[in-house]
C-alpha cells in the first residue's frame, strides 16, 4: 500500500477496531488521531470541546492529519468530522488511500448509544443528532474516499479481509500493484 490508509466514518463505524486490526495484520503503525491529540494535551477530547469548542478542536487534529501526512505506511484512524475541512479531505487523498468505513445509522446507535465521551452526542435526542451528522457527513465522506466499505454487524477479523481486499483493487485500478 502506497502511503498511509486513513480510516473515515461516522463515530461508532470502527475505525479505531479496525485500524488496530488491519495494523496487527499488515504489520504496519497504527494511529488514532484523537488519541494523539489526547495524548499531547493531557485532557479528554470533551475537555478539548469544552475549553477550545469545535473549532479549537478541529484546529489541532487538522495539524495532526498534516504531520501525519509527512509519514507512510501508517494506518489512521481519523475523527469523524476530520473530513468536513476541505484541507484535510485534500491532505489525506494526496499522501494515501482514504477508506471511507460506511455503517447504518442503528449499528452507529447501537455503538454510541452508552459513550458518553463523544461531545457532539451530549444533547436533548443523541439518536437524532447522530442521524443528522450521517445525513449531513455522508456525502462528505463519499467524495473524500478512494475507497468505500460497508461495515454492517460484521467481525473486525472478516472486515479486515474486506478492506484490504478493496484496497487491492483499488490500487490495481490505479496502476500502483504490480
Amino acid at each position: 500500500m502506497a502511503g498511509n490508509v486513513y480510516l473515515v466514518g461516522m463515530m461508532g463505524a470502527g475505525k479505531t477496531t479496525l485500524g488496530k486490526a488491519l495494523a496487527q495484520r499488515t504489520g504496519q503503525e497504527f494511529v488514532d488521531t484523537d488519541r494523539v491529540l489526547v495524548d499531547r494535551t493531557g485532557v479528554p477530547v470533551a475537555t478539548i470541546f469544552e475549553i477550545e469548542g469545535e473549532q479549537g478542536f478541529r484546529r489541532r487534529e487538522s495539524a495532526i492529519l498534516a504531520e501525519l501526512s509527512t509519514r507512510s505506511g501508517c494506518i489512521v484512524a481519523t475523527g469523524g468530522g476530520a473530513v468536513l475541512a476541505e484541507e484535510n479531505r485534500r491532505v489525506m487523498r494526496s499522501s494515501g488511500t482514504v477508506v471511507y468505513l460506511r455503517a447504518r445509522l442503528d449499528n452507529l446507535w447501537e455503538r454510541t448509544r452508552h459513550d458518553s465521551s463523544r461531545p457532539l452526542l451530549a444533547t436533548p435526542d443523541p439518536r437524532a443528532t447522530l442521524a443528522a451528522l450521517l445525513e449531513q457527513r455522508d456525502p462528505i465522506y463519499r467524495e473524500a474516499a478512494h475507497v468505500v466499505v460497508e461495515t454492517s454487524s460484521q467481525s473486525a477479523a472478516s472486515l479486515v479481509t474486506r478492506v484490504l481486499a478493496a484496497l487491492r483493487e483499488h490500487e490495481e485500478a490505479d496502476g500502483r500493484a504490480p
